[in-house]
């Protein structure tokens, strides 16, 4: 994912993003046609949908981080069977805006 280039639909000048679980997800796609079956079921008729292309690393390092809320990336989430997530925590975001930092390290050691 971190060195996959990312498409991520592009609205009212933010990146697409649905709010789940007390999470907001950034919505990204793995090609065009991915984006399209999203696009869809979520686009405005007629219009083509806007996007950027993103390195997935870009996402989880700098964009999740900037939100300032608990955020993770949610991949191709209109393909049946192939939707990816990646939440916000250790190991997938920096670990200052991961939600089990502390459990993460309280844990460290301790052979789980």
């Amino acid at each position: 994912m971190r060195r996959s280039v990312l498409l991520v639909p592009v609205a009212d000048g933010g990146l697409w993003s649905v709010r789940s679980g007390g999470v907001r997800w950034i919505c990204a796609f793995t090609d065009e046609p991915a984006l399209a079956r999203f696009a869809l079921r979520h686009g405005s008729g007629e219009q083509p949908m806007e996007y950027a292309a993103l390195l997935g690393a870009r996402i989880v390092d700098e964009i999740v981080p900037a939100l300032g809320e608990p955020a993770g990336l949610a991949v191709d989430i209109a393909t049946e069977d192939g939707s990816m997530f990646f939440p916000p925590v250790v190991g997938i975001v920096p670990d200052a805006v991961a939600v089990d930092a502390g459990v993460a390290r309280e844990g460290a050691g301790r052979g789980r």
